[in-house]
């Protein structure tokens, strides 16, 4: 008895998930038809019943095209697919669910579940572009109700390919996952969460984010690549009760026409205890890391290890703003980003990708990264260590000015209640880092490089309280003797070169 707890104990720490012990039931068994034409919705969801209520097990989509519409995974079941199966979505909006407890609708639904998951080297793919063309074709024909903002139906009535909601013991490995509707994954107030080796092609249609987690706690993310059309790993905060927490993304990749690792918008609750290591982001309209809280959440205790960003937008954008917070006290405190080398390029980083992000958002002069607060509420303690910023200069005052007198940095608008974004200030003062309403910053080891002339320094610093300044250094050709630093309102500075 002592040594089948052990091997258990053992295998549930190397990560072992204990549907590999379970028995396997065959989708064919109960006749569905792989040919990619068969609606096996019915067929689908009555095996995935009855395997929950054999006391659970998976259930093996062998090598094939199975469509479907909506289907609810039970406890105790993994839905597995093997190399060459392929789950499709059904192009009938008709075939799929809005779910009265998320109040979205999806491909695959895990509602108030535990030890569910989804497996294999298989691909689910939502065809999301042609269910939201019909849908919208649907609502111009009155079939549907919809407003149609921007001429497209609502993210909620869109079909997402995953919503898990309230689950506890969830592992999704190895799978594929292709165009969305609507987001592409998102899991909600789930506890013990791991999500491992996973690939998605999720920039089809307009909000396919890549994955979203919200007010959940456990959760880790590893060894996962996501190229999507909108934020690529998202954690959101729906519930001023809840909190994203004890969250670990390691060792991924991912591309975004919006943010590569982002906190928010959706910010009600906050975030807490966050390890984000060894990620990339390439291609990325918006910021590497944005980290926002504008909604009365909080944003605490969250470290950044090894980033390296490439022909991304922006790099970093941390922001604290109040736009529905409701008598809540926002923070953001206690961050530390180090280990980071960042490229910020002078063209459109995501330009040729089907939907990309919109070109009046850019500011004329590239931004630089940002930590703003608001005033009586700074941003608080961020340590920023060994990191490398380049950028690509080329300021032009003569195209758009920004100056740096008290004045001028009074002139920018705070834009406490607007949607967070780097660029929502427009143009910025500086081209490496622009910091406002802050306190205890401190920047070990970190290097701005110009690769052409800027007009901007490189560090504007406004009604900041404690600097530290440690082996900063800013290389800008045809600089000699250009002041770099900016220091208004700037107390308790501690500089060593």
């Amino acid at each position: 008895m002592e040594r089948k707890l052990f091997i258990l104990i053992l295998l549930l720490i190397q990560g072992f998930s204990l549907s590999s012990l379970a028995k396997d039931y065959y989708a064919s068994d109960f006749g569905a038809k792989a040919d990619g034409v068969t609606v096996n919705t019915r067929i689908l969801q009555t095996a995935i019943d009855l395997v929950s209520k054999q006391g659970g097990g998976r259930l093996v989509l062998t090598p094939g095209r199975y469509v479907s519409g909506s289907l609810y995974l039970k406890s105790g079941v993994t839905l597995h697919l093997e190399d060459g199966a392929t789950l499709l979505g059904s192009v009938n909006p008709f075939d799929y669910v809005r779910d009265s407890v998320t109040q979205f609708t999806a491909f695959i639904f895990a509602v108030r579940q535990h030890d569910v998951g989804i497996t294999g080297k298989g691909t689910i793919n939502g065809r999301g572009y042609q269910v939201a063309q019909a849908m919208v074709q649907m609502v111009h024909r009155g079939v549907v109700d919809d407003p149609l903002s921007n001429d497209r139906v609502q993210e909620g009535k869109r079909p997402m390919n995953i919503n898990f909601r309230e689950c506890r013991n969830v592992h999704i490995d190895g799978i594929t996952l292709r165009d969305p509707a609507s987001w592409n994954q998102t899991y909600d107030q789930c506890t013990r969460l791991l999500i491992e080796n996973e690939r998605a092609d999720c920039k089809a249609y307009w909000n396919n984010d890549g994955l979203d987690i919200v007010d959940c706690d456990s959760v880790t993310v590893r060894n996962c690549s996501l190229d999507a059309a909108d934020d690529a790993f998202c954690l959101k905060s729906h519930s001023e009760n809840h909190l994203c927490r004890n969250i670990l993304i390691e060792n991924c990749t991912g591309r975004s026409s919006a943010n590569g690792v982002k906190f928010g918008t959706a910010s009600r609750g906050g975030f807490k205890n966050v390890k984000i290591h060894n990620v990339t982001i390439y291609d990325t309209y918006r910021s590497a890391l944005t980290f926002a809280t504008v909604d009365g959440g909080i944003i605490d205790s969250i470290e950044v290890d090894g980033l390296r960003s490439y022909h991304t937008g922006n790099a970093i954008f941390l922001r604290l703003g109040r736009r529905y917070v409701k008598g809540h006290i926002p923070y953001m405190r206690n961050i530390t980003i180090k280990n980071v080398y960042a490229e910020v390029p002078f063209d459109k980083p995501d330009a040729g990708y089907n939907y990309e992000g919109p070109i009046e958002d850019q500011p004329r002069n590239t931004s630089p990264c940002s930590i703003v607060g608001v005033p009586g509420f700074p941003i608080e303690n961020v340590h920023l260590e060994n990191i490398t910023i380049v950028c690509p200069g080329r300021g032009d005052a003569h195209f758009a000015y920004r100056g740096t007198s008290r004045k001028e940095l009074a002139a920018i608008p705070e834009m406490e209640k607007a949607y967070p974004e780097f660029s929502q200030f427009k143009e910025l003062p500086a081209w490496g880092l622009y910091i406002r309403h802050a306190d205890n910053i401190t920047l070990d080891n970190v290097k701005f490089t110009a690769l052409a002339p800027d007009y901007r320094p490189a560090l504007v610093c406004d009604d900041v309280k404690g600097l530290g300044l440690r082996h900063v250094s800013y290389e800008e050709p045809q600089s000699e003797g250009k002041k770099q630093e900016v220091l208004n309102d700037t107390k308790q500075l501690k500089v060593e070169k």
